[in-house]
């Protein structure tokens, strides 16, 4: 099930946070080297930007939108490393998706992980550029909305 977030959700959507951030062998070091990279903040919990997934009533993913400068974007997207590969992800997106059709967004973008590039692609991103992070490179990526 999906839902919308609320504040109450922050300490589990904070432990998938960590745990999904640190299950990426390449990023972990850096990560554990600054660890307020590891804190998620409450802000789109509690501007009601946030969805999450819920199974039994645990959070298991999540995903959060933003408005960047004028560009709808996917500002997070983090499922719990023990429900990978199970169409959480891809569920949070299409209902990120929804929400962006329901204001009429026409676009959305995301600064993808280049190690989730086929994952985007397979849900319906296509590149659209390339721009530096903290950690380096990582492909920018384009949704049209339907």
């Amino acid at each position: 099930m999906i839902r919308l977030g609320v504040p109450a959700d922050l300490p589990a959507v904070s432990e998938v946070y960590r745990r999904a951030s640190l299950a990426n062998v390449r990023y972990r070091a850096d990560l554990l080297a600054h660890p307020e990279h590891l804190i998620f903040g409450p802000e789109g919990l509690a501007e009601g930007r946030t969805q999450v997934a819920v199974d039994d009533g645990a959070v298991v993913g999540f995903a959060t939108w933003t408005d960047a400068d004028g560009v709808p974007e996917l500002e997070d997207l983090f499922v719990d490393p023990h429900w990978w590969r199970q169409g959480i992800a891809t569920a949070l997106v299409e209902c990120i998706a929804e929400v962006m059709r329901a204001r009429g967004v026409e676009r959305m973008e995301v600064t993808a992980n280049p190690d989730a590039v086929d994952f985007y692609t397979c849900v319906g991103f296509t590149s659209c550029g390339v721009v530096s992070t903290e950690f380096g490179e990582a492909p920018r990526m384009v949704l049209a909305i339907r």
